[in-house]
């Protein structure tokens, strides 16, 4: 059976004829269908729930803060009251600030070196800030330097989601008023309670040339 020529060419122009109009109104009915969209919660009487976990600047800065306060703390106490009362401290706020009942924690404190340089661990942790761990022998405590001041100059703060990062200078002043400033990376996470904590924690003193 043979097709007719000519009008299969009326045929395929009908088509396309078509395809080009449905191009043509897509947009615009499409526009129309957002326009017309509304959303309402489920009754009258109800408001939409709304989970949002992002982390906001203001919780960040809270967060800094909070380091600080208890760095000051635990030098303050183990001046008031021994070293046995500044390591409980310690170790209570580093399970506050730090993330390390989830697992890893990325920390490279300022003063240690070689195969101790990185505190993945509580532990490593907790002996960088108050010492006494035959573990870590090199340890003389960090935070019974006598300080009671600090001062955070963020360069800048890259917050994604549940997730914050922050580059800057730390200037801790202790009792005597010697200043010293390092250079540090945080990264906070929200964790399942709510509270922001330390993943990753990177501190080294300025870069000074010879």
């Amino acid at each position: 059976m043979h097709t007719n020529p000519f009008k299969q060419l009326q045929a395929n122009l009908s088509v396309t004829a078509a395809t080009i109009a449905l191009l043509v109104t897509a947009p615009s009915m499409a526009h129309g269908q957002v326009n017309s969209t509304t959303t309402k919660p489920t009754s009258s009487n109800s408001k939409t729930s709304v989970v949002n976990i992002s982390i906001t600047e203001a919780e960040v800065l809270a967060a800094q803060k909070a380091w600080g306060e208890a760095l000051v703390s635990i030098s303050t106490t183990y001046d008031e009251k021994g070293i046995a009362a500044a390591r409980t401290l310690a170790d209570n706020i580093i399970d506050k600030a730090y993330a390390y009942q989830s697992g890893l924690v990325l920390f490279k404190p300022t003063l240690t070196t070689g195969d101790q340089t990185f505190r993945t661990t509580h532990k490593g942790a907790l002996s960088y800030f108050v010492g006494g761990d035959s573990s870590f022998p090199k340890d003389t405590g960090f935070a019974l330097k006598g300080w009671r001041k600090v001062e955070i100059r963020n360069a800048g703060i890259f917050i994604v989601g549940n997730t914050a990062t922050t580059m800057g200078n730390v200037s801790i002043t202790d009792k005597t008023g010697k200043v010293t400033t390092v250079d540090k990376t945080w990264q906070f996470v929200r964790g399942g309670d709510g509270k922001l904590r330390i993943i990753l924690h990177h501190s080294s003193l300025p870069y000074s040339p010879k």
